[in-house]
């Protein structure tokens, strides 16, 4: 399926563009709250305000994710766009309808479910596959989330992947139309190849000083040397923060002591039960019997303690635990029902309960491991709190640098050397700026577009003032100074003579190439079929023998009428004739992969049908975007 959609872009084009659905940027309702007024609202979503100051910070998140994840590979300038800002406002503005209709329906998640996904996050297990609270609640702690605060978010992402799951699952695709994709992509083409090489036809070209004169006035932007400068730079940044910050053993002592219970880890309980079940409501004859068979298993038990799992096993009517041999897991308090908890807690390791009555039953329960509570030690948690407090420090004083960077590079604008003697930083020197970013250079902090515009301003050139503080990533101010300024210029025809002479001779080849190969065209169409190659199979489900751009103008060629003829630029290589002489589908349709075809056009149907219910939900909340991101200009970085 993807080779065909690969190979037939334009006749899948309109299908994509109904399909296209947008990945939602979670930021989290916390990111919504407390914002006022503050910022001005670009959005507004069942009478709640979106605000740009919401927007950037969305952006800021989803820029941070992708650097993360891509590496070397991350591009800025992909997020920069006024399509790629708008998206980002477009997913909120979902969400948020999303989010209305969660509410308005009272959709939600079981607090078991809930806790079933905590426990089943493998970032917060240990190596035993026992559940981690310590690093739950510090991983949670390097996101500035309380335990709290995570469980409402999940709550929420996981009521929203419901909500998708029930929309997608109900769409379906004809199987008609399966059918259909999968014979097209299945298709062979019996093709005979003639290709005519610009190699050929390079000795008949012969390029005159006219040709070349003639090339180089109509093409003068690829002759074009576009104006640059040579500046200087100083960069403050979260490096330079931290050199001008320290934290003393002290301070780490004192938040230790303050914060103790957070080093602390609480005593935690393992067991086991078997479950005699009997209904609230059940008539005493029940309920006695019911007891009479836990007293009966008591028994057992007390027989032989060292069996517990298998009598669990056998006779427990608990259907979660008793395959289990009646294992609980961890337990801490509010997670079982109250005398069930009591019992747990009241037990030393190993020993075993009564019967405890409860609305379930009765249970008969075993204590089968304790853990204490410990508490770590400052020297093992001294590292952590500095690099927390030093994290706190450094946010409290970037403020302060960076006011004070700002404010002196546009004060004392004739030179970069108080600021950075003020701050610690080094002035550093770039050549040959232009107004375009240089790809090669992504990563630089001069090579973003922000900068480059404001290192080209009128001011910035004519007057070799400082630039302002230019923001270019999240925490990351630069500033810079005019030391040369190239206006832009043209190279001479003598200098780039021998290159166009290159490129005129290549085209007028190719054009050769063309003449005859067209001239070929018409002559197979009229029956003559002397030159053409061996016939090869051509199709959409592996790598073609033949030109790519060729094998995909055969593809698609009209194959009502056999043979059929097609005529192809290959660029770089000259011009190729194509006979197609057969076209057949395989004896044996490929099964398994037309069953993995028809999955994917219908998950693609499933989200269409989930972009068409944002759509409706949008309407519903009366959503309406009142700024455009071309309007903002450059703003969100």
């Amino acid at each position: 399926m993807f080779e065909f959609v690969r190979n037939n872009k334009r006749v899948m084009q309109g299908l994509l563009l109904v399909i296209i659905v947008p990945s939602f940027v979670l930021v989290g309702l916390e990111s919504y709250q407390d914002r006022g007024d503050a910022a001005s609202s670009v959005a507004t979503v069942a009478g709640q305000k979106v605000t740009q100051q919401e927007w950037e910070e969305a952006q800021r998140r989803q820029i941070d994710q992708a650097r993360q994840m891509m590496g070397p590979q991350f591009d800025q300038k992909m997020f920069e766009t006024p399509e790629a800002k708008q998206a980002i406002l477009n997913n909120l503005v979902a969400e948020r309808a999303i989010n209305a209709e969660i509410a308005a329906s009272h959709m939600s998640v079981s607090d078991a479910t809930l806790a079933k996904t905590i426990a089943d996050i493998q970032a917060f297990r240990k190596p035993d596959g026992s559940f981690d609270m310590e690093q739950y609640k510090s991983a949670l702690a390097a996101q500035g989330m309380t335990p709290a605060m995570f469980d409402q978010r999940l709550r929420r992402d996981l009521t929203t992947q419901q909500l998708s799951g029930s929309i997608q699952s109900t769409a379906f695709a004809p199987r008609s139309v399966t059918a259909r994709l999968s014979d097209i992509n299945d298709q062979e083409r019996e093709v005979q190849e003639l290709v005519f090489p610009v190699a050929t036809y390079l000795p008949q070209v012969k390029v005159t000083d006219a040709m070349v004169k003639a090339f180089y006035d109509k093409n003068a932007q690829l002759f074009t040397v576009p104006e640059q400068v040579k500046a200087e730079y100083v960069v403050f940044d979260a490096e330079a923060v931290a050199s001008a910050v320290a934290v003393t053993d002290a301070e780490v002592a004192d938040f230790y002591n303050k914060n103790v219970k957070n080093y602390t880890t609480p005593e935690q309980r393992t067991a086991s039960h078997i479950l005699i079940t009997v209904a609230r409501d059940a008539k005493p004859a029940d309920q006695a019997a019911a007891k009479a068979k836990a007293e009966s298993v008591l028994a057992e038990v007390r027989k032989n303690p060292a069996n517990f799992a298998e009598i669990a096993k056998a006779q427990s009517q608990d259907p979660g635990s008793a395959p289990a041999g009646g294992d609980l897991g961890a337990i801490e308090k509010g997670a079982l029902v109250k005398p069930v908890e009591d019992a747990i807690f009241a037990l030393k390791e190993g020993d075993t309960s009564g019967l405890v009555q409860s609305e379930f039953g009765y249970h008969i329960i075993k204590l089968t491991k304790l853990t204490p509570a410990a508490q770590k030690p400052l020297d093992a948690a001294r590292e952590d709190i500095a690099a927390d407090l030093k994290k706190q420090k450094m946010s409290k004083k970037y403020s302060e640098m960076a006011e004070v960077f700002t404010n002196m590079v546009y004060e004392q604008s004739e030179s970069l050397k108080p600021v950075a003697d003020k701050l610690g930083l080094k002035i550093q020197t770039v050549d040959a700026l232009t107004r375009t970013p240089n790809p090669q250079l992504a990563q630089a902090p001069f090579n973003n577009p922000k900068f480059l515009s404001a290192i080209f301003a009128t001011d910035s050139v004519k007057n070799k003032r400082n630039t302002e503080a230019v923001e270019v990533s999240p925490s990351v101010l630069i500033s810079g100074r005019v030391l040369e300024f190239k206006p832009a210029s043209k190279r001479p025809l003598a200098e780039v003579d021998a290159l166009i002479r290159q490129r005129v001779t290549l085209e007028e080849a190719a054009r050769l190439a063309r003449v005859a190969g067209e001239q070929k065209l018409a002559a197979a169409k009229g029956g003559d079929v002397a030159g053409f190659g061996e016939a090869k199979a051509i199709s959409r489900t592996r790598e073609p023998g033949i030109n790519t751009t060729a094998a995909i103008a055969v593809l698609k060629a009209d194959v009502s009428k056999l043979p059929a003829y097609v005529g192809v630029e290959l660029p770089g290589q000259g011009y190729g004739v194509y006979r197609i002489g057969k076209v057949s589908q395989p004896a044996q349709p490929d099964a398994a992969r037309r069953k993995q075809e028809a999955q994917q056009i219908s998950s693609l149907v499933g989200q269409a049908e989930m972009y068409n219910y944002v759509e409706a939900l949008k309407t519903k909340a009366k959503a309406k975007v009142t700024v455009q991101a071309s309007q903002l200009g450059a703003k969100t970085e």
